[in-house]
């Protein structure tokens, strides 16, 4: 078996520079000016053909430029089409009508546009908005005047005429409900020389039910369309493509070992049949984060000895992706090494929105894609050159609904037409009647089909509606007689070229989308070259036990019992030792802290501040391990760990920006006597931060910067279970120059220390997250004191609730319960507890979360593939174990996971 070629040049492209790529990539794509003056030609003629055609053929090109998603009928629409359908009860339903019908301007699209399917949406959208504004009008409950004033003999009219809609919104995207029915549609198409790749359709698999589910569909698929497809090679018969995220609940790069066990084997079995069918099956591209995993799995697919030879098996590769390049050029390798030719389907993208804001909250060193439009139209035709180049190695598959796109494939191409052009079925219709059909430019087209129930197709249509409704889609302009034929089938090489700055203007790096601070750094750790490096950097900070003392004014105070600390995870495993701090310790630190404070509110705001963002810069650095005492000391997970570390840092740059606006100078009041008053803010004196364990590195920041912000002194009482995490970060904070008599350390007992604490005279305020019963102590105890009373700044814990009606997306809902419940393994004060599910949908969303449930991984957080990690502490298991206990008896066990086996040691 021929080695497979390395995937570096496509790791290293990650986060590349955005200019530069685009610059690089232009080289490449750009043409000479006989192919630019052929391109705009043959594009204008496209253009000029579709619009003088677009009003007669109606559909989904119409119905988008009457409602597009920059208009607010337009989003209104999908939101309709998200959820209306899987409503099952009527009350939910009028409800949603009402809300998103009432008040909008639907009179003002009838009669715009020629087509019947528009006019008679907007005719209906109409009706229904004017009931239900009569509704409000009248002042009573919108749903039930709609109901009184169109029902007869119990008809719902205006609901069931809804649902239709959607249903006829649905069929301009879904080609049909089974795959015969689907063959059927499509059988006069492939008469007039279209070619099909049916998408059975489905979102992500959650549960293995679902996988199995997807995998028979697919199965099943294929069997049909090897019955019915006709042509003389795979190339031209009809295919199927597969989303591996159907056929795996966790098809994720966490889950590697998984999903190469699992899902590489039944993917392999449907090419397989596929191949004894001689029917193509493409694999479809998805998210950034599984673009590696789904290499992995396509090469050795490559390697099935079942599949040599085989020139069926392809894959689709997005082009607003820094690494499409890269992974062409890897893609070649391994057709080469495994001897074949592999179709590939090159797309723009169809998540860019999601990818942005994944990449800004997650705060990565830069996007995996494009920032602008063009750039990824340029990335298109240099990787269609690629392709173009090497027919020996690829059957290029070109996937557009652009004209200046098609026409510079057209061209560059030549004389050799070995390739074909796909669109969306719904999308691109009139385009592509310009281009198949020996009367035409007679090219073929493959019609990418979605078959599945309109039900099914919500999340679907949403997307495909969101990516050709925006402003800037060739799908968009194309239906807008405003806008000049010559902009639309510019040259995007000659519009990059025009461009003051190649990354969008209004799109910040990450790290650059706080006005005021900057955003905290993440990791990617679905890339292997970042976890390997944060695993390696956590290896060498566990080398050797880690020691933690009381510190009072920096210097160590070792007159306290010493306490063993071990993981959480495995008490056999020594993550290092604590020396409690003494009651002497607290009172010096307390006197220490007193005489400092003055000194420290004297500094100034600015000065503070600069001081919390350089500590904010040496936690980054210190990643490693900080991250390290959070997995071993707290038990968190790589993720978990990670955000707790990004939490902190955006504590301290947060608390910055308020100590620099605020503290640093007096700020005017109004004088209404012609008087100047002037206020100026200045610390109480000496804090009391008491933390917890749950987020031992975020919360303790939290609490210690803003009190040292706002320049008071600090004594920092640290959670029992983690005054490891504690004393590093007061170390980092001493190193960045927080003077060490204002921040002082005392780990150990809290009803210990806390009664020396807080009856301490120099006391000035409390900071305190945790139960309401602890709080109450504190509050009573500063309530007792004589003088004033210190501050009490207390976040307690309480019973949280989810609630999900019918109009939720079940997997979205099941999604978001299963993060809120046991991420953190459930240790967070904001943890839902309680699941109140509509009784309509309730059976079906308990048993995807029963399902779900069972996906999750559990085990050794160090790892990167568990999902929980272990409570903090013996007793609060025995906590947990009680109150399931407890459940049992009153109320049904739905779903209980076991615990892996221990380690070996």
């Amino acid at each position: 078996m021929s080695a497979l070629p390395s995937r570096s040049a496509i790791a290293a492209m990650l986060f590349a520079d955005e200019a530069a790529t685009v610059r690089a990539l232009s080289a490449e794509a750009a043409l000479t000016p006989e192919d630019q003056r052929r391109v705009a030609e043959l594009a204008r003629q496209l253009v000029a053909a579709v619009r003088a055609g677009r009003r007669q053929q109606g559909g989904i090109d119409a119905f988008m430029q009457e409602y597009s998603l920059s208009s607010e009928e337009g989003v209104v629409l999908m939101c309709l089409a998200e959820a209306l359908l899987r409503i099952p009860d009527a009350g939910t339903a009028d409800r949603l009508i009402a809300d998103k019908l009432g008040g909008k301007d639907w009179e003002r699209h009838l009669g715009q546009s020629g087509s019947l399917f528009v006019n008679a949406s907007a005719w209906g959208l109409m009706l229904t908005g004017r009931f239900v504004d009569l509704g409000r009008i009248a002042g009573s409950d919108a749903p039930s005047y709609l109901r009184r004033l169109v029902t007869r003999s119990g008809e719902p009219i205006v609901r069931n005429a809804m649902k239709q809609a959607m249903r006829i919104m649905g069929k301009q995207f879904v080609l049909g409900r089974t795959i015969g029915e689907a063959l059927a549609v499509a059988a006069p198409l492939e008469a007039e020389g279209y070619r099909f790749s049916y998408d059975m359709l489905g979102e992500a698999a959650f549960t293995g039910a679902d996988a199995e589910r997807y995998f028979e569909s697919y199965r099943n698929a294929l069997a049909s369309v090897g019955r019915n497809s006709k042509g003389a090679d795979v190339f031209a018969r009809a295919s199927i493509s597969v989303k591996l995220s159907a056929l795996h609940p966790r098809y994720e790069e966490k889950q590697e070992a998984r999903v190469m066990a699992e899902l590489l084997p039944r993917v392999a079995s449907l090419a397989a049949e596929a191949r004894a069918l001689d029917v193509g099956l493409t694999v479809d591209a998805e998210e950034v984060n599984r673009l590696d995993l789904s290499l992995e799995l396509f090469g050795s697919l490559c390697q099935d000895p079942r599949l040599q030879g085989w020139n069926g098996l392809g894959l689709a590769v997005q082009a607003y992706s820094k690494r499409a390049r890269p992974v062409l050029q890897w893609l070649a390798g391994v057709a080469g090494a495994t001897g074949r030719v592999i179709p590939v389907r090159l797309v723009k993208g169809a998540y860019w929105d999601t990818e942005i804001k994944r990449a800004q909250e997650q705060g990565f060193a830069g996007y995996p894609l494009f920032t602008r439009k063009v750039s990824t139209d340029v990335s298109y035709l240099a990787c269609a050159r690629y392709l173009l180049s090497r027919r020996d190695v690829f059957y290029p598959q070109f996937a557009t609904h652009n004209a200046h796109t098609l026409a510079a494939v057209s061209v560059l191409a030549g004389n050799d037409r070995r390739f074909e052009f796909q669109r969306l079925h719904g999308m691109g219709q009139a385009l592509y009647e310009q281009v198949v059909g020996k009367d035409r430019m007679n090219q073929p087209c493959r019609i990418y089909a979605p078959v599945g129930s309109h039900e099914d197709l919500l999340a679907y249509l949403v997307r495909r509606l969101l990516e050709n409704g925006a402003n800037t889609s060739f799908v968009n302009r194309l239906a807008d007689d405003e806008a000049p034929i010559a902009e639309i089938i510019a040259d995007p090489v000659m519009e990059v070229a025009k461009l003051a700055a190649i990354p969008h203007p209004k799109i910040p790096l990450p790290r650059d989308i706080f006005p005021g601070r900057v955003n905290s750094q993440g990791l990617p750790l679905w890339d292997d070259g970042a976890r390997g490096k944060l695993v390696a950097g956590i290896a060498e900070a566990l080398r050797q036990p880690v020691a933690a003392h009381a510190l009072v004014d920096g210097k160590a105070w070792e007159d306290g019992p010493l306490r063993r600390i071990e993981s959480p995870a495995d008490r056999s495993l020594r993550v290092g030792e604590v020396r409690d701090a003494s009651e002497a310790a607290a009172a010096k630190a307390m006197e220490v802290a007193a005489a400092a404070q003055p000194a420290w509110d004297e500094t100034g705001g600015p000065a503070r501040a600069a001081l919390l963002e350089k500590a904010a810069d040496l936690y980054e650095a210190a990643t490693p391990k900080l991250a390290a005492l959070l997995v071993r000391e707290a038990g968190k997970t790589l993720d978990n760990a990670i955000a707790d570390i990004r939490e902190a840092v955006d504590f301290l740059r947060y608390y910055a920006v308020g100590a620099r606006h605020q503290f640093s100078a007096p700020m005017p009041l109004a004088g209404p006597t012609g008087e100047r008053n002037e206020i100026s803010l200045h610390g109480r004196g000496v804090f009391v931060c008491i933390s917890p364990w749950n987020f031992p590195l975020a919360i303790f920041t939290g609490q210690v910067a803003a009190a040292l912000a706002a320049g008071n002194s600090v004594v920092a009482k640290p959670a029992e279970q983690t005054p490891l995490v504690a004393f590093a970060a007061v170390k980092l904070l001493h190193e960045a120059g927080i003077p060490p008599a204002a921040l002082n350390l005392l780990p150990g007992d809290g009803a210990r220390l806390g009664k020396l604490l807080l009856a301490h005279p120099a006391l000035a305020g409390v900071a305190f997250p945790g139960s309401n019963e602890t709080a109450a102590i504190i509050n009573r105890a500063l309530a007792a004191r004589t003088g004033a009373i210190p501050a009490l700044i207390a976040e307690t814990g309480g019973m949280n609730a989810m609630i999900v009606d019918s109009s939720a997306l079940p997997e979205q809902a099941v999604r978001d319960a299963l993060a809120s419940a046991f991420d953190s393994a459930g240790q967070r004060c904001s943890a839902a507890r309680i699941l109140f599910v509509q009784e309509d949908v309730a059976d079906r969303v308990i048993e995807m979360l029963k399902g779900a449930m069972a996906e999750l991984a559990i085990g050794d957080p160090l790892d990167s593939a568990p999902d929980l990690g272990p409570v903090i502490v013996v007793e609060a298991r025995a906590g947990l174990e009680a109150h399931k206990v407890r459940l049992r008896a009153e109320a049904k066990t739905i779903c209980e996971l076991a615990l892996p086996a221990p380690p070996n040691r």
